[in-house]
């Protein structure tokens, strides 16, 4: 990821209190060539993710059929995460979306837009409005 990037998701993380950490996971995208189609691809992808996804975990997709979500929605489900006492796995796929394997293991299906957004921008915006939620949760000023 560009410096930018990491910059940006560093200080969102950075914020966020010890009662609710967040990590990043990068897994390796599915290998794209003239010899493979995007379906073998995806299900490499399937594998490393299903892999990586911890045990007794709250799990959302994040998806463009998904539901979206205000900020006050998902500082309202942040909420509930933190009093269910399980973390909780944001999976994001690679560029071609995950596989249905991946989308039936979630629970719910979060969008962030109706847009098209580029993996490094999702990772700041994830990163952003988890903290703003939390901030709303604290009833903090940052949210105004």
């Amino acid at each position: 990821m560009p410096s930018w990037v990491t910059q940006g998701i560093d200080e969102y993380v950075r914020r966020m209190p010890k009662e609710c950490q967040v990590k990043f996971v990068e897994l390796p995208l599915g290998q794209r060539a003239k010899s493979k189609n995007i379906k073998q691809a995806m299900q490499q992808e399937e594998k490393s993710i299903l892999a990586a996804i911890p045990d007794n975990v709250q799990i959302i997709a994040l998806e463009v059929t998904g539901r979206n979500w205000s900020t006050e929605v998902l500082s309202n489900k942040m909420q509930d995460w933190m009093q269910s006492g399980k973390d909780v796995a944001l999976l994001v796929g690679g560029p071609d979306g995950m596989t249905q394997a991946c989308l039936n293991k979630a629970q719910e299906k979060w969008s962030l837009s109706n847009l098209t957004l580029p993996h490094p921008l999702v990772r700041i915006v994830l990163a952003e409005q988890l903290y703003r939620a939390l901030m709303v949760i604290k009833n903090h000023p940052y949210h105004k």
